[in-house]
């Protein structure tokens, strides 16, 4: 590597040349390292595959081959066919994910020849000197060449909360995000010898957000785990203990128990939800960077957001200046101030376009804007220093235009100090106020719609922004809030107000700290930002939504990116999040009753040592027409319905009683079928597959019920194809399904309709229980949403 001090100078003002990026490029000195951001397709292969149920299923399918016949192996089928179903899904979401990760992949200004000229970070090589500004995330290992009072977080990386200050000479290390300040710096590490690449390279696997969803699954699948196995071998020892029952029929009774306990769809449709919300949220250009994430958004109750860029769209204008000192040279001094940053945002960009550039005076320094000092300007020499910045901070207490600064923010007007500064290290103290220029923002056209959905929808919104309250509160007002009295941060703690909405000069610390606060008190926080003082926010919310065109800081740390800006995206991203909670909710009450009911049937059998009353191909048919198929179609049905915590305690109080009324039912209609004389065994199978057919289709129309949107044409559909396998003589052969006498068939109709209405009536009064307990909560809280 060349010594950087030797030519320190020169790189600081032009850069590499054209044939030293070549040269470098050549001997592959680039930074084109691929972080690890979503599964490969062989470990989404080996995910979806290697699961200890696949495992399970696949060493009972090979019993089933051997003992035959091939109809009882149709378990097999709809195992390949789950495993293919995750792996597609999930490798088509990976594809869509990536292509937009490209997007709001990071970039950096290089400077080459003396020209600055914006890049991948890919294309960034060793010794390439860098521009960074407020906002920036770096992107490879670099030395500070110069710093205009440069400040970085390096939180991502070291874990060190507050921003620390880089000077020449000091290291930066890739990640790091600029929060404050400019200056210029030469890359000395790239691709896989960067710092962040080391941390990436020790932590190889894919690691995902936290989930409840995922979590409770998962408990209930080891609880599965350790109750199957006992009961495989109970039902084994049982079949082949019964009076003329061969050890292939013992065997076939026993993977026919075993192996309706197991859930092997559920996973999988968890799989196939989160990856099917994920392409439905790029199809509307919102980038989920961890698919779990959605799971958040269903939870969200309160979304903070930064009045700039979200309910407005962060474009200004020069409305008005009034002068506050006759005879200052206003317009020259914020021209100058206006072009003197490399990087205008975009108050520089609405005073440029305001004041023309006729004679600019040359800057000696400037001092970069801060959040925490809220201020910038620039010392023009003989011209002076110069200040531009939040009156309340500049003006002198009791000065009489603060008056005038307060009557035009209760507009909804955005108003800065122009001031002369004094030379020293703090300029801003005892500066001279000269003029107040008013902004006006730019409401977003969508911002009032949006907010009424939110309202609607029980979810609060606080904004949380750094200007003056009195303006935050105008525009607040405009876009259909109720702000009720805006809270000014410098004189009150927003932590310790959590129950007011508008709140303005806050700094990003508080930002961090308010979202704390909420979530102290268990509501579950989103945050949306676009600028630099909103990254501290973003990390520590639930869910973090960052703009697209936002700096690189906030797309760095947030979840989901919204590409085109579009706050109108919010309520999709929410309504999505709930779709995908609820309707697992629905799935998993489905797939667990099956696992009770046919947990409880295989242990009573057993006990009883009675020949099983399924073979696996009935069981098969049974889980197709009342859970598999219907679980697709109601795990990605619309869905509204706000999440709730606890997911594994809800399901329970359903699945088990449930279960146990199936699996009751099912067992006496199979003991009469047997007690009468004239029935056969494959009788009283069938007549048991009939019952508990209507059974589970019974649970899922009450299930289906429950849902928002109604598919009502499903329960009807599944009946039918179940008669239409009792009506054709060629399907009842390949079932093994021989009709038994009427008297039995009518027995076993009146002992399902008696399940029917035990399950009816138990779900009346679960469904009033619940309503009782969400009566009493919201009557001890208030049930205020604003």
């Amino acid at each position: 590597m060349t010594d950087v001090a030797d030519v320190a100078g020169v790189r600081t003002a032009t850069g590499l040349s054209a044939d030293a990026v070549r040269q470098r490029r050549e001997r592959g000195l680039t930074n084109d390292y691929q972080p690890l951001t979503s599964r490969t397709l062989r470990e989404i292969l080996r995910a979806n595959i290697l699961t200890r149920f696949n495992a399970l299923l696949g060493s009972l399918l090979v019993v089933i081959v051997l003992v035959g016949p091939f109809q009882d192996a149709l378990f097999g089928v709809a195992l390949v066919t789950n495993t293919l179903i995750g792996v597609v899904q999930e490798w088509r979401a990976k594809r869509a994910l990536d292509r937009l990760a490209v997007v709001t992949s990071p970039h950096a200004t290089v400077v080459r020849a003396g020209v600055a000229e914006k890049v991948a970070a890919g294309e960034v090589v060793l010794d390439d000197v860098i521009e960074l500004a407020a906002g920036d995330q770096l992107v490879a290992d670099a030395s500070v060449l110069s710093s205009e009072g440069l400040r970085l977080d390096e939180s991502l990386l070291t874990g060190e909360s507050h921003p620390v200050a880089k000077n020449e000479h000091d290291a930066l290390l890739s990640g790091s995000l600029v929060v404050a300040g400019s200056g210029r710096c030469v890359v000395a590490a790239v691709g896989a010898a960067r710092y962040a690449a080391k941390l990436e390279a020790q932590a190889r696997h894919f690691s995902v957000a936290g989930s409840e969803l995922r979590d409770g699954l998962n408990r209930i699948l080891r609880v599965i785990t350790w109750v199957l196995v006992p009961t495989a071998g109970l039902l084994f020892w049982s079949q082949l203990s019964s009076s003329g029952t061969t050890t292939a029929d013992a065997l076939r009774g026993a993977v026919a128990g075993t192996v309706t306990m197991v859930p092997e769809g559920l996973i999988l449709l968890a799989s196939v939800a989160f990856a099917v919300g994920a392409m439905r949220l790029a199809r509307r250009r919102v980038l989920a960077r961890e698919l779990p994430s959605i799971e958040g958004l269903a939870r969200v109750d309160t979304l903070c957001i930064d009045k700039t860029g979200t309910l407005t769209t962060g474009r200004l204008t020069v409305a008005d200046v009034v002068e506050l000192e006759a005879d200052a040279p206003v317009a020259a001094a914020l021209a100058a101030l206006a072009r003197v940053d490399p990087r205008p945002n975009a108050t520089a960009l609405a005073m440029a376009e305001r004041f023309p550039a006729e004679t600019l005076w040359p800057a000696r320094s400037r001092y970069p804007f801060s959040s925490e000092t809220k201020w910038s300007g620039a010392d023009f020499g003989l011209a002076g220093i110069w200040l531009i910045g939040a009156p309340d901070v500049l003006l002198p207490a009791g000065h009489e235009a603060r008056q005038r600064v307060d009557a035009l923010a209760a507009g909804g007007a955005r108003v800065l100090l122009l001031a002369r500064g004094n030379p020293g290290p703090t300029p801003a103290a005892g500066a001279s106020p000269i003029a107040l220029v008013v902004l006006r923002d730019e409401i977003r056209v969508d911002a009032a719609e949006t907010l009424a959905y939110l309202r609607a929808q029980g979810v609060a919104v606080k904004v949380l922004s750094g200007d003056h309250p009195k303006t935050v509160a105008a525009v607040a007002t405009e876009v259909g809030l109720q702000p009720g009295e805006p809270v000014d941060a410098r004189t009150a703690d927003p932590a310790t107000l959590p129950d007011r909405v508008v709140f303005g000069r806050v700094t990003p610390e508080q930002k961090r700290a308010f979202v704390d606060a909420l979530r102290r008190e268990g509501h579950v926080v989103a945050m949306t930002g676009d600028g630099i003082n909103d990254v501290l926010a973003l990390k520590n919310a639930d869910v973090g939504i960052a703009m697209g065109a936002g700096s690189a800081a906030t797309r760095a740390v947030a979840q989901l990116v919204l590409l085109d800006n579009a706050f109108t995206a919010v309520p999709d991203i929410i309504a999505e999040g709930r779709r995908v909670i609820a309707n697992m909710e629905r799935v998993a009450n489905l797939f667990l009753t099956k696992t009770v009911y046919a947990t409880v049937l295989a242990i009573t059998v057993g006990i009883a040592k009675l020949p099983f009353p399924f073979l696996p191909r009935h069981l098969t048919l049974i889980s197709t027409l009342t859970i598999g198929v219907p679980a697709f179609f109601l795990a990605l049905a619309p869905n509204a319905a706000r999440a709730r915590p606890h997911f594994v305690a809800r399901v329970a109080r359903f699945a088990v009683p449930t279960g146990l009324i199936a699996a009751g039912a099912t067992y006496l209609a199979y003991v009469e079928a047997r007690a009468d004389s004239a029935t056969s065994l494959p009788g009283a199978r069938t007549l048991s597959t009939v019952v508990l057919f209507a059974i589970a289709l019974w649970v899922l129309a009450i299930l289906e019920r429950l849902g928002q949107h109604r598919e009502r044409w499903l329960v009807p559909l599944m009946a039918l194809g179940f008669l239409i396998v009792l009506a054709v003589p060629a399907a009842r052969l390949f079932f093994a399904l021989a009709i038994p006498r009427p008297l039995v068939i009518f027995a076993g109709v009146g002992v399902a309709a008696l399940a029917g209405v035990a399950l009816e009536f138990g779900w009346l009064g679960v469904d009033w229980v619940q309503q009782l307990r969400r009566g009493r909560a919201n009557a001890a809280a208030g049930d205020v949403r604003l």
